[in-house]
């Protein structure tokens, strides 16, 4: 009965990992629920180093044998946590460079098409001799 404890906390846990991974962006909200968490965390931490046999007992309480393997598992956890949060950031960071991207294409086409000069090399022209490139990227 001890050990159905630890499974259903670790459950719980990657439950939270995965609605972490299909939740909105971050809000007001959220930065205040990581805030609450760090603190928790603090907390936590500073108890344990405190009262190491707390950790043991609390271990012991939820199915874990030793304090050490229930730091361990928290840690799991809080690594998948920061797994799903950087890949939410980064499919959020490639969508935004997507859309960046199209609007300066979109922008410098408009400014060609009105006469102005824009930074991009002048498209080649069918049957146009090859441009000389650097000697350095030649292949042998």
């Amino acid at each position: 009965m001890e050990k159905i404890w630890i499974q259903l906390i670790l459950l719980v846990g990657i439950a939270a990992v995965a609605v972490t991974l299909t939740r909105s962006t971050a809000d007001a909200r959220h930065q205040a629920v990581r805030r609450v968490l760090l603190v928790g965390f603090v907390l936590a931490t500073a108890a344990a180093i405190i009262y190491p046999s707390f950790l043991s007992q609390l271990a012991r309480l939820v199915g874990v044998g030793r304090g050490t393997d229930l730091v361990l598992y928290a840690l799991v956890i809080a690594f998948l946590s920061y797994v799903a949060t950087m890949y939410r950031r980064m499919k959020l960071m490639d969508r935004q460079i997507t859309a960046l991207t199209r609007e300066i294409a979109l922008a410098e086409v408009r400014l060609e098409q009105a006469g102005y000069p824009t930074n991009r090399p002048p498209a080649k022209e069918a049957g146009s001799a090859p441009a000389e490139t650097d000697p350095s990227e030649r292949r042998p």
